[in-house]
């Protein structure tokens, strides 16, 4: 049973969320306050939080950067509808996905589920082949964990299963559309920068070629390339 992470201050959602997930078979513990859902996240082992922006003693941003300092649980933000800024700022500080309120039920369902497949998927590959190399890049699937010429790269899941699949296709234009889907669980619809803003905090964090070649070339309007 996945055990889910509700940091949300609305009550009344609060408790039909919990019922709704529950009935899906996930395993639900409540904070209503960001001090205490950063306490809770820290102290206990969840497969995903659910983080609202708006809430009282630290809000969804400031829980999420100081989580991020010490763990990369999977996190689905709560968005208001049409506040683009909230969706891209908890992007690049390390959301794995948002979803603006109001949401339909089965859709926030799929959206969790797409992440907690993507976060099982390395550890489920793990069994075959747990250590990949790609040139001075090494991954190691049942840990999760990247090493660029020997140091540590502290990726979330996201970027990780990101990485893993741009580093399979090496040498080959990937598209976008393929990304989303793969990465993400998701069709790419428009005027969606969820995979733009994982790319670019992923580009952030991997070393510089010691030839000066950038590691990841970007085709416009058609997708991306990992450089051999």
């Amino acid at each position: 049973m996945n055990r889910i992470l509700l940091i949300d201050d609305d009550l009344g959602l609060a408790e039909l969320l919990g019922q709704l997930l529950e009935l899906e078979g996930f395993e639900l513990t409540l904070a209503h306050d960001g001090q205490t859902g950063l306490d809770l996240a820290r102290q206990q082992e969840f497969d995903l939080i659910l983080l609202d922006v708006m809430l009282p003693k630290l809000n969804g941003f400031e829980v999420l950067r100081h989580l991020r300092t010490q763990k990369q649980t999977p996190v689905l933000m709560l968005t208001a509808r049409g506040d683009e800024i909230d969706r891209v700022v908890g992007l690049e500080i390390g959301a794995d996905d948002y979803l603006p309120k109001p949401f339909n039920d089965r859709e926030l369902v799929a959206r969790i589920r797409a992440i907690l497949r993507r976060a099982q998927l390395p550890k489920m590959e793990a069994h075959t082949q747990p250590i990949q190399e790609f040139g001075d890049l090494r991954l190691d699937t049942t840990r999760q964990e990247a090493f660029c010429n020997e140091q540590l790269l502290l990726l979330t899941g996201t970027e990780f299963s990101l990485l893993l699949q741009l580093a399979r296709q090496a040498g080959e234009l990937v598209s976008k559309e393929w990304l989303s889907e793969q990465v993400l669980g998701k069709r790419l619809m428009p005027f969606d920068r969820s995979l733009d803003m994982h790319l670019s905090n992923l580009r952030k964090k991997l070393p510089e070629r010691s030839d000066g070649r950038p590691r990841v070339k970007t085709i416009r309007g058609k997708g991306y390339i990992w450089l051999p």
